[in-house]
């Protein structure tokens, strides 16, 4: 692992599918119009891909075929008082149909929103990178009110520390 400042080592892609398997939620970075949008998605990670479920609207709209998109997602682990981040970039497409639209909705993806969820995108990986570094304030890091957000692998998602983003 290459380190490029004394408290942040760059992650290798085969531990950042460690990191993103059970993760499960993130943030995913589409442009439609010219614009950047972001997005919370939840993920999940089918043979060296991402599949994403939504409704109709921006996000499916961003992620026209072949469209570049980043995946974002990042954590904490309490025992060692580090935090992570995983950046996923490919290609994006819609699962319309077959054996790929029968294998996505066998995906454990259960959309925190209700409403109707019936449209699949897969993104295609086209880098993984990830890295990793100390906490600065490990006591607010491992504090009663942290625990409650964990994500399932038990890391605690970065929302928790800077209110001011969706």
């Amino acid at each position: 692992m290459d380190r490029y400042r004394d408290d942040v080592e760059e992650i290798p892609a085969e531990a950042c599918w460690e990191l993103l398997g059970p993760a499960g939620i993130g943030r995913l970075a589409v442009v439609v119009d010219d614009e950047p949008e972001i997005f919370p998605v939840n993920y999940a990670v089918d043979d060296g891909t991402l599949v994403l479920r939504s409704g109709e609207g921006t996000k499916v709209a961003g992620t026209v075929p072949q469209a570049p998109v980043a995946l974002e997602i990042d954590g904490h682990d309490p025992s060692t008082s580090r935090a992570w981040s995983v950046v996923v970039k490919g290609r994006a497409e819609e699962v319309r149909r077959g054996h790929a639209l029968m294998r996505a909705l066998e995906l454990p993806l259960f959309p925190a929103q209700g409403g109707v969820k019936d449209r699949f995108v897969r993104i295609a990986p086209t880098a993984v990178t990830g890295r990793r570094f100390t906490v600065a304030d490990p006591a607010a890091w491992n504090s009663s009110s942290a625990a409650g957000r964990r994500t399932p692998s038990g890391s605690v998602p970065w929302t928790r520390a800077d209110p001011g983003r969706r």
